[in-house]
Order: C-alpha cells, then sequence, then structure tokens
C-alpha cells in the first residue's frame, strides 16, 4: 500500500517539512557530484555507524563527537533516488499535520531527536557492525508514530497495487499506518537472526516510530 495524501486539514503553512525536503534534495545533489570513493569517504564519515558507538565505550581515543555527529548528520544522507524519494513521499504526506500541531521549533526538534533515536535503536539492534546507516527513514518514522497517534481516524488515499490492476481507496491512519509498523516488526525480528537487515535498518524505523508515538503526547501544540 502507498499512501498518496490524507484528508486531513492544516492551518498554516509547513515551513518545515518543506524545508526538510529541501535540505535532503540538496544534500542528495551534492552526491551525486561525488566520485565512487568520496561518497564512501562521505557515508562512513557521516553516516551512523554502530561499532563506533561500540568502540566509543571502549576506546578512549574515539570521542563523543565522533559519535554524536553522525547520529544526526545521517538523518540526511541517501543510498539512491529511490531511498530519497519514498522517505521524502512519507514526510510530505503526513509531516505538515504534525508541523501544524506541535508548532514549527518543536516539530523540527521532534524531528532530529526521532532520527537520533532511530540511529541508536539500530545501533544497539546491529551492535558491532562497520556499515555505515543512512536515511532519513528513522525520522520520517518518527512523524509516522506521531500522526499514529494524533490523528488515528484520519482518512487516507491509499494506492493498493494488485498484479493486474492498481485502485485507490481511503483508509484510516490507523490501519496504514499500523499495516506499516507491523511489517517492520515483522521484517527486523526475522533480521535478528540472518545478518542484519540485507539493507534496509528495520530497528530504526521501529526505534523512530515508537519514540515519535510516545513523544507526541507531550510535545502536542494546544
Amino acid at each position: 500500500m502507498i499512501p498518496l495524501r490524507d484528508i486531513n486539514p492544516r492551518y498554516s503553512f509547513p515551513a518545515v517539512t518543506v524545508s526538510l525536503v529541501a535540505a535532503n534534495l540538496l544534500v542528495f545533489i551534492h552526491e551525486l557530484t561525488l566520485g565512487p570513493l568520496e561518497l564512501r569517504a562521505l557515508f562512513f564519515t557521516y553516516g551512523m555507524i554502530p561499532a563506533r558507538l561500540e568502540a566509543f565505550f571502549s576506546h578512549p581515543a574515539v570521542s563523543l563527537p565522533d559519535v554524536a555527529v553522525p547520529l544526526v548528520t545521517n538523518i540526511f544522507l541517501h543510498g539512491g533516488w529511490l531511498h530519497l524519494i519514498g522517505n521524502m513521499w512519507f514526510l510530505w504526506v503526513f509531516g505538515d499535520n504534525i508541523e501544524d500541531r506541535m508548532g514549527h521549533g518543536r516539530f523540527l526538534g521532534f524531528y532530529i531527536v526521532c532520527g537520533v533515536g532511530a540511529a541508536l535503536a539500530h545501533s544497539v539492534a546491529e551492535w558491532g557492525s562497520r556499515i555505515p546507516a543512512v536515511g532519513a527513514s528513522g525520522a520520517v518514522a518518527g512523524v509516522l508514530g506521531a500522526y499514529y497517534v494524533l490523528f488515528p481516524h484520519s482518512r487516507v488515499v491509499t494506492l493498493v497495487p494488485l498484479v493486474v490492476m492498481w485502485f485507490t481507496v481511503r483508509l484510516p491512519a490507523v490501519f496504514v499506518l499500523g499495516y506499516w509498523m507491523a511489517i517492520q516488526v515483522i521484517s527486523g525480528i526475522t533480521s535478528l537472526g540472518h545478518g542484519g537487515g540485507q539493507g534496509v535498518a528495520w530497528w530504526a524505523h521501529i526505534g523512530g516510530f515508537l519514540l515519535g508515538a510516545l513523544l507526541a503526547r507531550g510535545l502536542r501544540k494546544y
């Protein structure tokens, strides 16, 4: 199922959501200008590497900035066009209403915190891995978790692809996002015993969603 748009009015311009989409696009355009070795160096410097977090607790040479900076910067890096478009599409569909409810400043802080929490969840699940994790999906998952809590009965126009035909249907957000979360949990549990998530940071999605749902209640703008 692919959400196309939600039927949920907003009352302010989603300046932060638009800015986040633009920032991710600009960073990705920069990635396209790099050669393979330069891109690899970018990911290993600013991506979140679980082994680096492990080393922080065991090697004095690894400083706090070495770990803290990638916790944030990894959120703005992507591994390809589909990776970028998928994340930004979900942010665009669901982010405006969360920003509208929380307010611009709190929404930005919320987004970053969810991204950091998601990166930590991934690092714990993949403890010791030397593969850099990049992408906004953990932060976006936090937005989905907040939407699940704040607008469970909002209708989402959803594209349902079948083998011979595609059609759209209006479904409650609680169903669309609950279905999405179920896929992440099943995939995350399956990945634990089989050498990781095969390129997908399932536990970043799970951690981001749960953190977003938890924070949404305390960060609401009344």
